[in-house]
């Protein structure tokens, strides 16, 4: 695919296209939707950035990718256009997110109390990614109340909101930052 322009100009009205061609308002649900997951993987680029290479860093990128196709997924509505490409998650993704979390949790401390998010770079921002994933989420569920949706989406989504809080939890243990804890204020 080449690009030659980044501006269109078929904005500046407030509207946009989905994949397919059909055009929507940019309040949209489902715009919405697919715009906070591109936040998400802004933030996630943000994080890979402060990552020393390896692992870690490989799935947050592995990630990025595949939230473009949750992207891709969500800005095309197959009830308006009947040539869109369908656009779909590799069988096993989910699967691929709980087991690191098994794995991360079996070598880091237990949560024994709420944990105040923080600590180091990478963790913090881990944390934000993770919020950010949770709004994704929501808005995900709320397009969910029109639209019929993929159920594996629905579920990378929230296994991947997962992954980030035991990723900081992880990122603070490896960099020997101890976690804050939240304790019920005393009267």
């Amino acid at each position: 695919m080449k690009i030659t322009r980044v501006y269109t100009k078929t904005g500046d009205e407030g509207t946009t296209s989905l994949v397919g061609g059909v055009k929507v308002k940019k309040t949209n649900s489902r715009i919405e939707a697919y715009g906070t997951v591109d936040e998400l993987s802004a933030n996630l680029g943000l994080l890979a950035s402060f990552m020393k290479d390896g692992a870690d860093k490989d799935l947050i990128i592995r990630t990025q990718r595949n939230l473009f196709t949750v992207c891709s997924y969500l800005a095309t509505d197959k009830t308006q256009t009947e040539l869109a490409p369908s656009y779909t998650l590799d069988a096993g993704e989910v699967d691929i997110l709980e087991q690191e979390i098994d794995a991360i949790n079996a070598n880091i401390p237990q949560q024994t109390a709420f944990i105040l998010p923080g600590g180091s770079h990478e963790a913090a921002f881990a944390h934000v990614c993770r919020t950010v994933c949770r709004r994704a989420e929501r808005r995900i569920f709320f397009l969910g109340e029109t639209t019929e949706l993929d159920p594996e989406i629905l579920q990378y989504m929230n296994r991947l909101s997962d992954y980030l809080f035991v990723l900081a939890r992880k990122l603070n243990f490896i960099d020997g930052v101890r976690e804050k804890v939240w304790t019920k204020p005393c009267r």
